[in-house]
């Protein structure tokens, strides 16, 4: 018998980040687990199909962005054949996972999250702070928080979807609505800035039943590595998540043309899932089985917009953690930033000032560097991810250097001697349609524009006309009626909206993450929003008395 009960999902919380003080007892393990990780690279990482390890020779490197002439892992990129052969398993496997029952599957997710903040906090910790480049807050709030927050919440959300059932039940009749896991196998395509999305982007459908093949970042392979294995020891069945690394031109051409493909689950470039949107209505059309289910976020130009009401201390705090912590890399990084000319010089000497005091280095404090960086695990930004990432920033340096419409404010310095640093940098342009002011750079780079105080609601429509994108944007204000203002004006500018608080920081069960426009088709990861997409409901009417006639009663005659 495989119900005997009904079961609930325990009621999650947001795992409370721990603080890391120096001298604390958490401090010291994961120095520890920092230093013995460094003395056991390079890590060797397979592909992992139906449960067993393949190393095909086809390797490539991932290294330690601050320290690049380190490799934390070589990993084994998948082949064509071992592609097709992680669908055909994920088929298989299919037929025993979704007849599972959902305590079942529930409780090897469960446990997977207290295996992340328990057994494996550290070494997660250690393989995303080294791995990533991040220090020890943003490691901490995405590995280990985000992850076990993402697995449980998403887990209750399930339930909840399981428990909507239709309310009306006439005598003779029970309604009822069963969600089956989609038909196929989902594509998850995760990128390398949070552990947490490398985590969710798989997880999530097979919650519900499906099985998924998970294509990992290159640079960010070794702890999505260490979480796939998290999962086997939770009790995850063999092909119900394929581990399949590679290029993700090669795997997205088998997958994209592959006609069990039931959806795509991606975070990453724009460009990319366009190329994806646009392939799979191509397949759709003769291929696909179903419609597949496409869900992406991807990219960001996301704003501060200042009233002369704000208070400046909390708008300069706030602006320097939206647009510097972890290197300005995160989707919703503050990247350009309107201000009153009324305030202006104030919020630029303070600005000044406090990035002044940004130490940059290596979380673990083992390098030097002959600039401004720092040996010392209290580092607020340490290097961008690699070298393709700096050369990009760089670019845009070098180009604004030479820019009549462009004052540098501060920073401006790159090194790439050791690890690919970049000072956080602030610009000031008096063209607001400035190509800093549109394009999304994914870097410590700030762009701001001083407006006319006057100008309030132009500007307001200014910003929210200037990019494509619509990911996530604040309103700095002390003034009600301004607040209110700039929710009417930017109600498409952004998916997530804050008022007085940085553009970044979503939390689980608290703000749903997505965007709109460029940004995505506005999902909101870690919401039941999200979950919906990986299920396909069918109604249920059932009978329990017998139709004597087939008449209806203005028909019948006697």
């Amino acid at each position: 018998m495989s119900h005997i009960g009904r079961f609930n999902i325990p009621t999650p919380h947001n795992e409370p980040p721990l603080s890391y003080l120096p001298n604390s007892k958490e401090a010291k393990k994961l120095k520890e687990e920092c230093e013995k990780m460094r003395k056991e690279i390079p890590f060797e990482v397979p592909c992992i199909i139906n449960g067993k390890e393949y190393k095909t020779g086809n390797i490539k490197e991932q290294l330690i962005p601050s320290d690049h002439k380190n490799v934390i892992c070589k990993f084994h990129q998948v082949s064509e054949e071992l592609v097709q052969e992680a669908v055909k398993g994920a088929l298989e496997a299919k037929k025993k996972w979704e007849e599972m029952s959902f305590e079942s599957r529930a409780a090897i997710f469960l446990k997977a999250a207290d295996l992340v903040v328990g057994k494996y906090r550290y070494v997660m910790m250690a393989a995303t702070m080294l791995g990533q480049g991040k220090n020890i807050w943003q490691a901490e709030i995405d590995c280990t928080a985000e992850v076990s927050d993402l697995l449980r919440f998403n887990l209750k959300y399930i339930e909840e979807i399981y428990s909507n059932q239709p309310k009306i039940n006439p005598t003779a009749v029970w309604n009822r609505l069963e969600y089956r896991p989609l038909e196929g196998f989902v594509l998850a395509i995760t990128p390398f800035n949070f552990t947490a999305i490398g985590a969710n982007l798989p997880t999530a459908p097979a919650m519900l039943g499906n099985v998924v093949l998970w294509k990992p970042s290159s640079t960010a392979i070794y702890s999505n590595y260490i979480f796939y294995k998290i999962l086997q020891e939770a009790g995850l069945p063999a092909g119900v998540i394929q581990f399949v690394p590679g290029t993700g031109s090669m795997i997205g051409k088998i997958l994209l043309k592959n006609k069990d493909l039931a959806g795509v689950h991606f975070t990453g470039s724009t460009a990319v899932f366009k190329h994806i949107w646009l392939e799979s209505a191509k397949n759709t059309m003769s291929l696909y089985k179903s419609y597949p289910r496409i869900v992406g976020e991807t990219g960001g130009k996301n704003f501060h917009f200042v009233h002369e009401s704000a208070l400046i201390d909390n708008l300069v705090n706030h602006t320097i953690r939206g647009a510097f912590e972890y290197q300005g890399q995160k989707c919703s990084a503050t990247s350009r930033m309107y201000i009153p000319k009324t305030i202006w010089p104030e919020v630029k000497e303070k600005l000044i000032k406090e990035v002044s005091k940004i130490k940059m280095g290596q979380s673990d404090g083992k390098i030097k560097f002959k600039i401004k960086i720092q040996k010392d695990p209290t580092s607020f930004m340490s290097a961008v991810i690699d070298k393709n990432s700096f050369e990009n920033i760089k670019k845009y340096i070098n180009e604004a250097e030479k820019d009549e419409s462009v004052e540098l404010i501060c920073g401006g310095k790159y090194d790439d001697s050791v690890g690919w640093f970049i000072e956080p940098t602030i610009y000031l342009t008096t063209n607001p349609k400035h190509k800093l002011m549109q394009e999304e750079i994914f870097g410590p780079i700030l762009t701001i524009y001083v407006y006319e105080a006057d100008k309030y609601e132009e500007t307001l429509e200014l910003c929210d006309q200037t990019s494509p994108y619509a990911l996530t944007g604040a309103i700095f204000a002390n003034d009600r009626e301004a607040i209110d203002i700039a929710i009417k004006k930017l109600r498409q500018s952004a998916g997530n909206f804050y008022i007085n608080e940085k553009s970044t920081g979503a939390v689980v069960g608290q703000q749903p993450f997505g965007g709109a426009r460029g940004s995505g088709n506005n999902q909101k990861a870690g919401a039941i929003i999200n979950l919906m997409n990986w299920c396909s409901p069918r109604s249920i009417k059932e009978g329990f008395v017998e139709l004597k006639d087939w008449k209806n009663g203005h028909e019948k005659t006697d």
